[in-house]
């Protein structure tokens, strides 16, 4: 007597069946933890570093984030994550400080330095 069982093709598609909701329920769980996986994501639009104007705009996108502050100054962001502030430079050499803060309470910052160079023309020499 032979204990070789046979596979239809019924029963390997059920296998397939079943292998490939596995598939789909692990990515789907994957893809709902992502934000839980990767925390707080901060991306500052360039800019240069030498500012002629005492003002400037920092602005940005932010993921995943609860609170977002720039220099210890909340800030807010669209429906679609991005922010736009203004920024007042002191003289000389500032430095920009964004902290975000998700929902877990895990932290991310991003600093860049600034600096107030304003443009000089020949009559405020006089």
């Amino acid at each position: 007597m032979s204990t070789y069982r046979s596979y239809t093709l019924g029963r390997l598609l059920k296998w397939l069946a079943g292998a490939a909701a596995t598939a789909a329920l692990g990515w789907y769980i994957v893809f709902q933890a992502w934000p839980l996986i990767t925390g707080p994501a901060l991306t500052l639009d360039p800019m240069p570093v030498a500012q002629s104007g005492r003002v400037t705009t920092v602005s940005g996108t932010a993921r995943n984030v609860t609170t977002i502050t720039l220099n210890d100054r909340p800030i807010f962001t669209d429906d679609e994550g991005h922010f736009q502030e203004a920024l007042v430079l002191e003289n000389g050499y500032t430095i920009l400080t964004l902290r975000a803060k998700d929902r877990y309470g895990r932290k991310k910052t991003l600093e860049q330095a600034l600096v107030y160079a304003p443009a000089y023309s020949s009559a405020d020499e006089r």
